[in-house]
């Protein structure tokens, strides 16, 4: 494990090469990536410029990143074969964090599989297509359409706790969950992270956040920048100005800077814009612009 002390990549921002210590044996850098966007247009089939995509991979290595998320329902397949191809066999430092739950139907859709069958197979599928022996880290995504379905998800979490009690998943996490389905499974085994919708412009985990930082869990915001649809608001882009940075590295930057358990995975398939969101990690924001770009969320 690399710590932030040994980091060798001593020209990177102080925030970029900035740790949060998950578990004993699971440190990340706060500022991860994400691997959705390397698979085809609306996360379906093949990337157009294969290159390209492995070239993103190698380029975030170089900027110190030790912290990947992935899904083997990218593509489907698609990101968890081009992260081998590009990383392995993976330096000591990178932790790759994937998710199970759902997969992909013929006509891009997104149907759930918590079968205990289901699960296990997807678990077995990431192992294999990522040549490992123990996954880092496994979220059970469960709801649809980036918001969280309520009701029990003790049976489908079960699933992973046992697997984890086989060796083939190191540590647990949930994804596009309610407080009350948090509290539920960490009844059933303790996790290292949440995985929910977050962002400048959404901020229903507001509540959720600040607990999970008490009890020394990380939170993940998925589509940080908005996702499909990127962040677009007059203030951020006036405050972009006035820092001479992009709306999207701002947007970043006072994710970082909302709770110290915030980690982040911005996607992308350029190495421009990768290094484009890591000087999101190099901006510190003042209590006022903080304040002013608080007034975004509705």
């Amino acid at each position: 494990m690399v710590s932030h002390s040994e980091n060798k990549h001593r020209n990177l921002p102080a925030t970029v090469a900035g740790t949060f210590t998950m578990a004993e044996d699971l440190t990340v850098t706060r500022m991860g990536y994400g691997a959705m966007q390397l698979a085809g247009p609306y996360v379906f089939g093949p990337p157009a410029d294969r290159d390209a995509a492995v070239a993103v991979l190698h380029e975030a290595i170089e900027l110190g990143i030790t912290h990947i998320d992935t899904s083997d329902a990218y593509g489907p397949y698609v990101t968890n074969q081009i992260i081998k191809e590009a990383l392995h066999p993976y330096p000591d430092s990178l932790h790759i964090v994937t998710k199970v739950g759902a997969l992909r139907d013929a006509e891009g859709g997104w149907p759930q599989a918590l079968a205990p069958e289901q699960l296990r197979q997807d678990v077995f599928n990431n192992l294999d297509r990522l040549g490992l022996d123990a996954l880092d880290v496994v979220n059970l995504r469960v709801g649809g359409g980036g918001l969280p379905t309520p009701g029990s998800i003790a049976e489908p979490f079960t699933v992973l706790a046992q697997l984890q009690q086989e060796g083939l998943i190191k540590h647990l996490g949930v994804s596009n969950v309610t407080a009350e389905q948090v509290a539920e499974v960490q009844s059933i085994a303790p996790i290292v992270c949440v995985q929910n919708l977050y962002n400048l412009a959404y901020r229903a985990d507001d509540d959720l956040i600040d607990s999970l930082a008490a009890q020394g869990i990380a939170y993940v915001p998925f589509f940080p920048l908005g996702g499909f649809s990127p962040l677009q608001s007059d203030t951020l882009s006036t405050v972009a100005t006035r820092l001479n940075a992009t709306p999207m590295a701002v947007a970043l930057a006072w994710l970082l800077q909302r709770s110290p358990n915030i980690l982040l995975i911005p996607g992308t398939s350029s190495v421009a814009h990768l290094r484009e969101n890591v000087t999101g990690a190099a901006l510190t924001l003042s209590e006022d612009t903080q304040t002013e770009l608080n007034s975004i969320a509705p």
